[in-house]
């Protein structure tokens, strides 16, 4: 996850009134990676940048461990969580279809990471979709790439704005997602209640008060101290994010509050069965809260599509835990190579 818009809601209903604060940004280059994103360093990759409407985008690019010069390949662009960045599981899934024999893309998202993009912390969602065309962009300048085998995997909102961005990208030509979720759902977490926006009374005194020379504010994407009342789901995504299992400096649990009024209003599945025409692979863990996410998408599809259920698996596992990644990229490898 980070970040469904529907369990991030109750979390910042609750915490507004503490965070009245500006919160710093701390956007420092990291100099030593988390435990998870150790497990994909031996994966050599080199790093990259890309023009992005006038913004310097950061990736990290894999190469194939058999790499051929003048040889031509299918190529996989990964998408981050929200409040994700390159180096965590979007990273470990472009190291893992690189070694089935792909150039993977890994990046950041604009306004995040490594990337450029002011303000920092920005969660747009209509800007999420524009950099992953921008990611395609550049592939498409790589001499070994062949510009018509672009694929895409996303993860959780990445995995949202993924099938977002396929509906208008024909150069996108097949898209797996892991836990995908839309930022925007008018459901909660477990797609058992309603979404409340009374939020978005704040999110419009915060952008007045900013017009007249206040400072931002940044709220958590996940609580930095669970407790006995923390739903499972954020309790593991606070120990995926928030511990050295994958705790990274430039993922560091704030993103901007005005954000909130673009991701309530961005569906990402509005759309699906309409525009989108590529081949969908959705993995979801069968324990998921967001399972119902994956399952409704699937519905609505009308592309050739295939629903692969994880047995056993939660939302986050599916982020880095090898008993339930390894059968993933499995899946993927292959659904990638009938479709690419």
């Amino acid at each position: 996850m980070k970040i469904i818009l529907a369990m991030l809601v109750s979390v910042v209903a609750s915490g507004i009134s503490a965070q009245t604060n500006a919160i710093a940004m701390n956007e420092s280059k990291h100099k030593n990676c988390a435990v998870s994103c150790q497990s994909h360093t031996h994966q050599k990759f080199e790093t990259v940048t890309f023009n992005n409407n006038g913004l310097k985008m950061a990736g990290n690019l894999y190469l194939p461990s058999n790499f051929e010069e003048g040889k031509k390949y299918a190529a996989i662009i990964t998408v981050h969580p929200g409040g994700g960045v390159k180096e965590q599981t979007a990273g470990l899934y472009a190291q893992k279809m690189a070694e089935q024999g792909y150039v993977t893309l890994a990046f950041d998202a604009s306004h995040q990471g490594d990337s450029e993009g002011l303000p920092r912390g920005l969660e747009d969602p209509a800007q999420r979709v524009e950099d992953i065309k921008s990611a395609v962009d550049y592939v498409t300048t790589l001499k070994y790439v062949d510009a018509d085998q672009i694929g895409l995997i996303g993860i959780c909102a990445g995995g949202g704005y993924s099938l977002n961005a396929a509906q208008t990208e024909r150069r996108i030509k097949a898209v797996a997602v892991a836990s995908p979720v839309s930022v925007g759902a008018d459901k909660d977490w477990n797609g058992k209640n309603p979404v409340s926006y009374d939020v978005l009374a704040e999110v419009a005194k915060q952008r007045s008060a900013e017009a007249n020379g206040a400072e931002p504010i940044y709220i958590n994407y996940v609580p930095e101290k669970p407790d006995a009342n923390t739903p499972n789901d954020l309790r593991e995504a606070y120990e995926y994010y928030r511990t050295p299992r994958a705790q990274h400096p430039n993922s560091n649990n704030k993103f901007l509050f005005t954000s909130l009024d673009k991701m309530m209003a961005f569906d990402a599945f509005g759309k699906i069965g309409t525009l989108l025409k590529q081949p969908v692979l959705i993995v979801v863990g069968t324990k998921a809260g967001s399972k119902w996410q994956g399952e409704s998408v699937y519905k609505l599809i009308n592309s050739p599509k295939e629903l692969y259920l994880v047995e056993g698996a939660t939302h986050m596992d599916l982020y880095d835990i090898p008993k339930y990644v390894s059968p993933t990229v499995i899946k993927m490898a292959a659904f990638f190579g009938k479709n690419l």
